[in-house]
């Protein structure tokens, strides 16, 4: 898009997350092409994403679910709970109903795939800037369909054991007993219907609700 093409419309201030380098750069590059987008920073994590966002307060975060030390989930979550005003777009590959519905429970505007057009990714940011939510057609009739059985605790110690921590490290990493850690452990097998710890986060993997 020519840049002139949009003189006199307010410049939408963009912080791109992404752990993958050459995806982030990608998208960085393609938003930038359109006249009326700024992308204000690139980060790598979640917790990064946190510190560009209070740092740059952009209009809009772009951001992808997996990431190392805090997922977009999360970070969309803790920008919902600072008030900070900026709106949340996730944009990853998993097309899971389980997803979305954190993805809106947490705030985000948005909920975009990776393989949809760069055309249709920078409308979709002019979009949520303005306050409209934004969710990729496929997923948009699904959301609601299968509840979320887990709680946050329940969904946080899940994650740690299917990372292959043991209860003892999962207690010390969370700040709680190793009791504590088993019994969440076992509501949360009980509520996958599964026969172990691996099994239990592998099904909630695929629902979207880890």
């Amino acid at each position: 898009m020519n840049p002139t093409a949009k003189e006199g419309r307010k410049t939408i201030r963009v912080v791109v997350a992404e752990d993958q380098g050459m995806v982030l750069g990608a998208l960085a590059a393609l938003l930038e092409i359109e006249g009326d987008i700024s992308v204000v920073a690139q980060v790598r994590n979640g917790k990064e994403a946190i510190e560009a966002v209070l740092t740059h307060k952009p209009d809009v975060l772009i951001t992808d679910i997996e990431m190392p030390l805090m997922t977009g989930l999360d970070a969309a979550a803790e920008l919902k709970r600072r008030r900070t005003g900026t709106r949340v777009i996730i944009l990853t590959t998993f097309a899971r109903a389980g997803y979305l519905r954190r993805a809106m429970e947490a705030g985000a505007l948005g909920y975009l795939l990776k393989d949809m057009r760069a055309e249709e990714l920078a409308d979709a940011v002019r979009r949520v800037q303005q306050g409209l939510r934004v969710i990729h057609p496929d997923l948009a009739t699904e959301a609601w369909s299968e509840m979320d059985p887990l709680t946050d605790r329940e969904r946080q110690v899940l994650r740690l054991a299917g990372e292959g921590m043991q209860s003892g490290d999962i207690a010390a990493e969370l700040g709680l007993s190793e009791g504590t850690v088993r019994n969440y452990l076992s509501e949360a097998i009980s509520k996958m219907g599964a026969s172990n710890r691996v099994e239990a986060s592998r099904i909630a993997r695929t629902k979207g609700w880890l």
